[in-house]
């Protein structure tokens, strides 16, 4: 589709040149967070879930459903009984050291690489919805356009730094090959880091494949260009889908988000402290096995929280113990010395309501403190993840900038110069026409467009226009200024040639791909 299809717009082509000229949609750096932790626990207290944790681990055991995996932990010296794996604590402490606790994200604009791991974050949309909210508000299914569409917004807003994947699923193509047509959009229209498909071993490593092209294979070996994420079955138990993938982007030395999937009361433990000891443990046995794949791999401690409402079984979103949880999940991979994933700005309410704001508020504050690297379902999501709104996004990206400005605290850069204003203007006075206000005020107090701060009268003047329309006409806006980072034309071609002839071995109804 052409830029100029999306949505309608009385703007001419001269006006849409001045928006985009005046446009700045450079993305911000990988943030470098300054502010003070949130760790509400003491040393004793995080050693005491590292001892529960590893006690799982040895007493327990988690289930590896993979006989590839299996083999592997043998060879690695673990207690294999069945498909259970009893790994000593020292084995575990042995193979997670030597994880990579920094490394740089490579995107193929060198200039939207950013540094990960430590202090530093990064903001990435969310993915797998199965419907969006369209430019309309209207929830339907979505398709490859739609997935373009959302792509091309990651790369218009400065605070994302990715362009995910699958930020909806298109429904308008095959499944068994969706895969191949959802990285080539992330890499098309978006010139930052992308995440990589684990629905399959094999569909992971037509990923993997498609990064060679774009990147080149041996550049892979030593540079991170790709995420996949590999999910866990709560409670305790790897699946052969999941390992299978996970060791296609460990073999590639590639990161991988090692997530348990932790519905709180529902497949843990109804209490905070000891979901975290068993999250912990989960995370730790596929963090243990990324390095028996390959030492020194890239892996990322991962999860998704959410606590169950005991009163219908609903996942929920934003409630205080799954801040507490961000909390004393950070301070154990702090501990461990490996970068960690957390969740942003979720909501289970089912339009971009007071609720999903209020939720979505609530997530990100605690993530920010509780120090995540790995920033992930940062855009759109609502309704417990069965949609990305168009909406929504635009409002997460701002909120996104928000939290980065509070995140890189306090500066002093200034601070002599306005004590000099101070002196200058005196009791009674006003600083609107200083020069030291006239030089800041541009990056002095952050000024949201997408929130409303005028009068009243002003704001009914102008249509009493609320957030929802306001950021609809912000997305539709973004997408006419839109410009394709276009791709290197050999390169476009080799992967367009590679997706055709993976589309002609791949039979569109094939369901048997998933396993390999």
């Amino acid at each position: 589709m052409t830029v100029e299809a999306v949505g309608k717009t009385r703007r001419g082509r001269g006006a849409r040149r001045a928006v985009r000229e005046t446009r700045d949609v450079t993305m911000l750096p990988a943030l470098r967070r300054r502010l003070p932790l949130t760790e509400p626990m003491d040393a004793e207290q995080v050693e005491r879930i590292d001892a529960a944790s590893m006690s799982i681990l040895e007493d327990v055991g988690v289930v590896f459903r993979d006989e590839i995996a299996l083999a592997d932990w043998r060879r690695a010296g673990a207690d294999v009984r069945g498909e259970t794996v009893h790994l000593d604590r020292g084995l575990v402490r042995e193979l997670i050291s030597t994880i990579p606790s920094a490394f740089t994200y490579h995107a193929r604009n060198p200039a939207n690489s950013l540094p990960f791991g430590h202090d530093h974050s990064m903001f990435v949309p969310m993915t797998g919805a199965p419907y969006l909210r369209d430019l309309d508000d209207v929830r339907r299914n979505p398709t490859l356009e739609d997935l373009a569409n959302f792509h091309k917004l990651s790369q218009m807003l400065p605070a994302i730094h990715s362009s995910a994947h699958h930020i909806v699923e298109p429904y308008d193509h095959p499944i068994s090959q969706r895969h191949l047509r959802i990285t080539y959009s992330s890499m098309k229209y978006s010139d930052k880091t992308f995440m990589g498909m684990t629905t399959s071993p094999r569909n992971a490593e037509d990923v993997l494949d498609m990064c060679a092209i774009l990147f080149g294979e041996k550049y892979l070996e030593d540079h991170a260009v790709c995420t996949g994420n590999c999910n866990g079955n709560s409670p305790l138990v790897w699946d052969e889908t999941m390992l299978g993938a996970m060791r296609a982007f460990n073999r590639r030395n590639q990161p991988v988000l090692c997530s348990p999937f932790v519905l709180g009361g529902a497949n843990t433990p109804a209490s905070v402290a000891p979901t975290v000891a068993q999250l912990n443990a989960e995370a730790l046995s596929a963090l243990a096995y990324t390095q028996v794949v390959r030492k020194g791999c890239p892996a990322i401690y991962g999860h998704y929280l959410s606590t169950v409402s005991m009163k219908s079984g609903a996942p929920m979103a934003g409630t205080p113990e799954i801040s507490l949880m961000n909390f004393m999940i950070g301070q154990m991979a702090r501990y461990y010395d490996v970068p960690w994933r957390s969740s942003n700005t979720l909501g289970g309410a089912k339009t971009f309501d007071a609720q999903a704001g209020y939720e979505s508020a609530m997530t990100m504050n605690a993530v920010l403190m509780a120090g995540a690297n790995y920033i992930w379902h940062s855009a759109g999501w609502n309704e417990a993840g069965m949609h990305c709104s168009m909406a929504k996004f635009v409002v997460d990206a701002e909120m996104c900038a928000m939290g980065y400005r509070m995140a890189e605290g306090i500066r002093w850069d200034d601070f002599d110069e306005a004590l000099t204003a101070v002196r200058d203007i005196g009791p009674g006075g006003h600083y609107l026409g200083h020069p030291h206000t006239l030089e800041n005020f541009q990056r002095a107090f952050f000024m949201p467009e997408m929130f409303d701060n005028n009068s009243i009268e002003q704001w009914q003047a102008e249509g009493s226009v609320e957030i929802t329309e306001r950021a609809l006409g912000q997305a539709r806006s973004l997408l006419n200024d839109y410009q394709e980072p276009m791709l290197d034309p050999g390169i476009d071609e080799a992967l367009r040639d590679f997706i055709a002839r993976r589309e002609r071995e791949i039979p569109a109804a094939d369901a048997l791909n998933q396993t390999h």
